[in-house]
């Protein structure tokens, strides 16, 4: 499998090709900003892009999509989405083939209502719910306690060698895994969610106290 990591722009953003090296199968995660950088390096490298995901609805991850459709004529999916191709639909647990590799939907609710992470093998696409070091943005407790319970119960349920690719550029690495994230992410070392919900609320003290930028 092949995981290629692009700087699309905006907000740090990350934009993902995830390929099988027997079919030469690929799929695209993010196109954001500039799709024909990855349509660009999926051609260059002889893979055929059989489908494009965005994790969450966000402009930053969707504006893309317009012009990636255009380039490959693949339909970009978000969670509720119905797969033209293979009739799938994009919910928690589809599955989706690639080549060799399967793709499996994780639906991850918190930063936003239609958030999803991907995986593929080892590989864990993880949007806006998981950063390196940190987690997604939220504004109320509700989703606060969304994104807690997506967290603890799909992604922290993985093996630790998972590897994190996260949606932008916000934490100390441009990726992790889950062993790391699991022992190092000051979220994700909170005991219950009120303390989790306490540091999401004094995360600018509490990174002035720790040098974190």
């Amino acid at each position: 499998m092949i995981v290629e990591q692009f700087r699309t722009g905006g907000d740090r953003n990350f934009g993902y090709l995830v390929a099988d090296e027997v079919s030469g199968e690929a799929l695209v995660i993010d196109a954001s900003f500039d799709p024909s950088m990855i349509v660009r390096f999926a051609e260059e490298h002889g893979f055929v892009i059989r489908y494009i995901f965005s994790t969450h609805g966000h402009d930053d991850h969707t504006n893309g999509n317009g012009a990636i459709r255009h380039l490959t004529g693949i339909v970009p999916l978000l969670y509720g989405d119905t797969c033209p191709r293979t009739g799938v639909r994009v919910e928690d647990a589809a599955s989706f083939s690639l080549g060799t590799l399967d793709a499996r939907i994780l639906y991850t609710p918190g930063h936003t209502p239609d958030s999803i992470c991907i995986l593929v093998g080892d590989a864990l696409f993880t949007g806006d719910t998981l950063f390196t070091g940190k987690v997604g943005g939220t504004v109320t407790r509700a989703q606060a306690l969304e994104e807690y319970n997506s967290l603890h119960e799909k992604l922290l349920g993985l093996p630790d060698i998972t590897k994190v690719w996260p949606g932008h550029d916000y934490g100390t690495a441009p990726h992790s895994s889950i062993g790391i994230e699991r022992r190092s992410n000051p979220f994700l070392l909170q005991p219950d969610f009120n303390a989790f919900l306490a540091l999401k609320h004094n995360w600018a003290e509490y990174k002035k106290m720790h040098g974190i930028a």
